[in-house]
């Protein structure tokens, strides 16, 4: 199954808008959408878990400590943490790279960082 993204509120648009210009059948919700804005990591994590979608957020800070404490008990579908410090189309190649090469399975309770 391909994986599908959510994009947390703080996601810079430029990249959700970027993979999707290159990439069209990904499934990638914006956070306005989803209505995000007013929602903690842990509602977001499980709103993302609930649609089953890998959320992409740009919170180094507190999303990996909620994110351990969410799936001590809940199952997520994985989040990916884009540095805010990475050039933006790199972020779009990462995330292409991935929806291209991984299945959503691979990415159950796992977070990882993309690479700056």
């Amino acid at each position: 199954m391909k994986i599908r993204f959510q994009a947390d509120a703080d996601l810079n648009q430029a990249i959700v808008t970027g993979v999707l210009r290159q990439e069209g059948n990904i499934d990638f919700q914006t956070a306005n959408i989803a209505e995000l804005s007013h929602l903690s990591d842990l509602e977001v994590l499980a709103l993302a878990a609930k649609e089953e979608c890998v959320l992409i957020s740009h919170d180094q800070r507190t999303m990996p400590i909620h994110f351990a404490n969410f799936i001590e008990t809940e199952t997520s579908a994985g989040v990916i943490i884009v540095l805010q410090s990475m050039p933006i189309n790199k972020a779009i190649r990462g995330i292409l790279t991935i929806w291209q090469e991984e299945d959503a399975e691979d990415w159950r309770d796992r977070i990882i960082y993309l690479p700056s």
